[in-house]
């Protein structure tokens, strides 16, 4: 079926760095897209950053652009997400998502396969 687990969350002070990671198993995503989402507190569910399988092209939210930093490694089955100079809005539960023939990366419904979430918290 595939399974994605995120993991690398936790609480930092504003200014600080985050690297979330995700892991996938129970079957192969080198060929996916995949994607990273966030959802706040009495929000929806919105975009962060997505990658090809290739890894050739990368999309982010204007939000993050300039400070987080999304890369995969096929050969692990890994996804990461270097998140810098985090902002106290940056505080969420991040997803990981992984979906295929994606052409809009920033639609959560085009994603068939989700982890649990790993909840970022960024307060002084």
């Amino acid at each position: 079926q595939g399974r994605l687990v995120e993991s690398g969350g936790g609480l930092v002070q504003p200014g600080g760095s985050l690297r979330l990671s995700c892991a996938a198993s129970g079957r192969t995503f080198t060929y996916y897209a995949m994607g990273w989402f966030r959802q706040a507190p009495g929000k929806e569910r919105v975009f962060v950053a997505g990658i090809t399988w290739s890894s050739s092209t990368t999309y982010y939210a204007d939000s993050v652009k300039g400070r987080f930093t999304v890369s995969r490694d096929n050969a692990k089955s890994t996804v990461t997400l270097q998140m810098n100079s985090l902002k106290p809005e940056d505080t969420a539960v991040y997803y990981c998502a992984a979906g295929r023939g994606i052409i809009d990366y920033t639609r959560d419904v085009k994603y068939d396969h989700w982890g649990q979430g790993t909840q970022v918290t960024v307060s002084s």
